[in-house]
This record gives C-alpha cells, sequence and structure tokens, in this order.
C-alpha cells in the first residue's frame, strides 16, 4: 500500500523572535486547535518549510538575520505555496504592498487582537490547496479542532492536543497511510522532544476513544508504511 502524499495538518510555522510575543500567540492558537511550531529566524523557518507541509506560515519582518519577506519571497521562487501572513509594527502603505508583491497572502500590523490573529490564520488555511475544503470528517467521524472535540453519530470525546492533530492528519489522508514519523512532527512538531513510543501510546488513546464514540473506523498499522484510518468492514 502506497503512502499518502504529504497533506498539512492544522500546524502552522510561526516566524518571530520576541520570545514573549511568540509563546502569547502560540498558547491562542492552541486554543484554538491550531498547533504551531516556532522560528526565530529565518534560516531556521527556511530549513523548516521545506521539510514539512505546514498550511500556514506566520512571519515578522524585523528579524535577527533578515527581513521576514525575504522568507516569503524565497518560498514562492522555491515554488513552496503556503499561505503567508506577515506581523510588522509598520503600517504605512509602502510596507503593506511590499509585502503583497513579495507573495505575502495577508498582512497585519501590531499591536493586534489575538482573535483577529487566529481568525486571519484560519481564513488562510481554508486557501490551501489541501485543506481548502476543510476536510475534517471520514466515515462519520468528525473532528473539530476548536474544541478539540471528536464526534460520531451524537457522540463525542475530548482529544488532547497530540490526539487532535493525529486525528486531523489521519482524517485529512482520506483512507490513505501516514508515515509515522508524518504523525509525529503534526503531533509534536520540530520543537519537542519526543520519547520514542509517545506516538504508539496517542494511538492506543486514539483507538479507545474511536470505540467509545462507536466510530465504525479504526487505526491500522500498514507494515513498512505507517498508519492508516479506514473502515471496520474492510479487510486489514
Amino acid at each position: 500500500m502506497a503512502e499518502h502524499a504529504r497533506k498539512p495538518g492544522n500546524r502552522i510555522a510561526l516566524v518571530e523572535d520576541h520570545s514573549r510575543l511568540s509563546g502569547l500567540v502560540k498558547r491562542g492558537l492552541a486554543g484554538a486547535g491550531i498547533a504551531a511550531d516556532t522560528f526565530a529566524t529565518l534560516e531556521g523557518a527556511w530549513y523548516a518549510v521545506n521539510q514539512n507541509p505546514y498550511s500556514a506560515v506566520i512571519v515578522d519582518r524585523g528579524l535577527p538575520d533578515g527581513d521576514g519577506l525575504d522568507l516569503v519571497r524565497r518560498m514562492r521562487a522555491g515554488r513552496l505555496t503556503t499561505p503567508c501572513l506577515m506581523l510588522t509594527s509598520r503600517d504605512a502603505l509602502r510596507d503593506r504592498v511590499d509585502g503583497l508583491d513579495a507573495g505575502a497572502d495577508d498582512y497585519l500590523a501590531k499591536p493586534f487582537a489575538l482573535e483577529e490573529l487566529v481568525a486571519r490564520i484560519r481564513a488562510l488555511m481554508r486557501r490551501h490547496p489541501d485543506v481548502r475544503d476543510g476536510s475534517t470528517s471520514f466515515a462519520g467521524i468528525v473532528v473539530i479542532p476548536e474544541s478539540s472535540l471528536m464526534t460520531c453519530a451524537g457522540a463525542q470525546v475530548v482529544l488532547a492536543p497530540a490526539e487532535l492533530q493525529i486525528m486531523i492528519c489521519l482524517v485529512r489522508a482520506g483512507g490513505h497511510a501516514v508515515r509515522r514519523r508524518s504523525l509525529e512532527t503534526a503531533a509534536w512538531g520540530m520543537d519537542e522532544a519526543v520519547t520514542p513510543n509517545a506516538l504508539d501510546v496517542a494511538l492506543h488513546r486514539l483507538r479507545r476513544k474511536l470505540v467509545e464514540i462507536g466510530a465504525r473506523a479504526g487505526i491500522y498499522n500498514v507494515r513498512n508504511v505507517g498508519f492508516i484510518l479506514k473502515t471496520l468492514d474492510v479487510a486489514a
């Protein structure tokens, strides 16, 4: 069985060198069911966006190693179409035009309301060609990121943050296998140490929760490939 092409989950890249602001934004996004990997430099972010299928990127303009617009330009030159939101303390028309000309999709001046940032990121994530339909349902299972819920036929369970990101990946894969490493990255990102069996523990809990809500689908291990969410009446 072939691996499913990498699709973004509910994880974004946040490129901001101000640690306090970065932490506040990351917590605010997490409260809306959106996980974020944080980076303080252009080079760190450039490496990450080439390695991971983020559903959106938030980029500050003033970074230690350059202007955040340079990251957006490099992404577009490299044919990376991930939606980008620019953050800046500049609010002049010329700065907004420069950002859009560089390939940014949206622009938000500091200071900003966290609620507005979350709303704009959600809108940008819906623009991504692989998540445009907001597909977070499969075989009667519905995942609701903003409330961290998984439902089926009226029953519901609360998902822990890592469980939520794993389920979003599996559901959006639409019955195709997803590699172990892809699920680990979706759940914990690049900046969090993960024990070797963390994914297995999370999958065990998810299997129990799927049974708890009476789902007609389960999570299966596909040898030498990864894991797949498929209906129980299909032969393993």
